[in-house]
């Protein structure tokens, strides 16, 4: 592993100030941090007495969560408004079969009862917005193990302006990015303030990027991110060692392989917010993309191979996903091709068409596309493949 600029990495006070003596059960429980020269009784006193809020109970949530706990950390708070769903399954280690169709805080805080009973576990079921972000103060440091810019840019933009410190992680694929940020570190800290939009500063447009769900993600890889995260966490609690503040690891999972590159803050302009972004450019009003109803295609398409009106069914996912569940009778034409033009000659303009993906993000940007480029009769499948499944084929997998 490459390792420039580590030496000038900063280490930073403890963020906690140590709790309560620990008990004989617990210096049992915790002996084998209490032997380690770096941590011993006083940092462990530290974690019991921390608060972090872990932001995403899925694939990085969930070992950040179990280590955490494992660690003694008193407070937990888990952030996220989603059920638990058989595709979890496969790296989402904090829940099991039986919690499908569970609510992810409530498996998550189940699990983490399981292992400490004595961890506080605080459930927010809800997906964070500007009404909702400044939870995250009640807190003395976030995880981010998110999977969406619009999450990612606000859990930063908020850590910012509240000024906690923030552990952040990334996978997809076989590719993975962690880094800690403290883009308003107290005065006199010496830490050199750095964030997410020093990384990247504004997040790309919809549906440019492929979430987790759409490109895959190998399981495993997330232990390892949400292992790294849960360490990081660790040390900026407990005031040990360098923290990855100004470097963020790269890793590629296929040649097994971590990067180390540098981050340093960007330059904004006198009397910029530290946590405002760059000013949006004025664009133009994008038309309005009608949509159809998982009901009302089967209807559709039904009435078009009883001899009715003619209809274009097109699915603007990749092969893999196809390969999981498709709706018979589509047509084939990824998205990237109707964005750049490469593939719009498979769109017919004399029948309507219906665009549909795995959830309806991609097949409205593609719906979009065409009406910007002439089509005038264009729709599409609201809830993508997911609202198919749910309420005409529940025989096919869900992912």
């Amino acid at each position: 592993m490459t390792s420039p600029g580590s030496a000038s990495a900063p280490s930073v006070p403890a963020l906690v100030e140590p709790g309560p003596p620990l008990t004989a059960a617990q210096r049992e429980r915790w002996s084998r941090h209490l032997l380690l020269p770096q941590l011993g009784e006083s940092a462990q006193r530290r974690l019991r007495n921390a608060r972090v809020c872990v932001v995403g109970a899925g694939g990085l949530g969930a070992p950040v969560l179990l280590y955490l706990a494992a660690a003694g950390v008193g407070r937990l708070g888990v952030v996220d408004d989603d059920v638990v769903e058989a595709s979890n399954l496969q790296r989402q280690v904090l829940h099991g079969v039986a919690d499908v169709g569970r609510p992810k805080v409530d498996s998550a805080a189940d699990a983490v009862r399981a292992l400490d009973p004595d961890v506080e576990v605080v459930t927010h079921r809800l997906r964070l917005e500007a009404g909702t972000v400044d939870l995250l103060a009640d807190y003395d440091l976030v995880v981010d193990g998110t999977d969406n810019f619009p999450t990612r840019y606000l859990v930063n933009d908020a850590c910012v302006r509240l000024g906690v410190p923030e552990v952040w992680g990334s996978v997809f694929r076989f590719d993975a990015q962690v880094a800690v940020f403290w883009g308003s570190p107290p005065a006199g800290s010496g830490v050199t303030p750095v964030q997410l939009r020093d990384l990247f500063p504004s997040p790309p447009p919809p549906g440019s990027v492929p979430s987790c769900a759409e490109g895959g993600v190998l399981g495993a890889m997330c232990g390892q991110v949400g292992s790294v995260m849960a360490t990081e966490a660790v040390k900026l609690l407990t005031g040990v060692g360098r923290p990855l503040l100004g470097r963020v690891l790269v890793m590629d999972a296929l040649a097994a392989r971590w990067t180390e590159v540098p981050l340093v803050a960007a330059a904004r302009p006198p009397g910029t917010p530290a946590h405002a972004g760059a000013p949006p450019e004025r664009a133009a009003p994008e038309p309005v993309v009608p949509v159809v109803t998982a009901r009302e295609l089967a209807d559709r398409l039904t009435a078009r191979d009883d001899g009715g009106p003619g209809l274009q069914l097109v699915d603007v996912r990749q092969p893999g996903e196809r390969a999981i569940v498709a709706i018979p009778g589509a047509d084939a034409v990824p998205l990237a091709g109707i964005l750049d033009g490469s593939g719009r000659g498979l769109v017919r303009r004399d029948v309507p068409v219906v665009l549909h993906c795995r959830s309806g993000v991609r097949s409205e940007q593609a719906a979009r596309a065409l009406l910007a480029a002439g089509w005038s009769d264009v729709a599409h499948l609201e809830g993508g493949v997911l609202a198919w499944v749910d309420q005409v084929d529940p025989s096919q997998a869900r992912y």
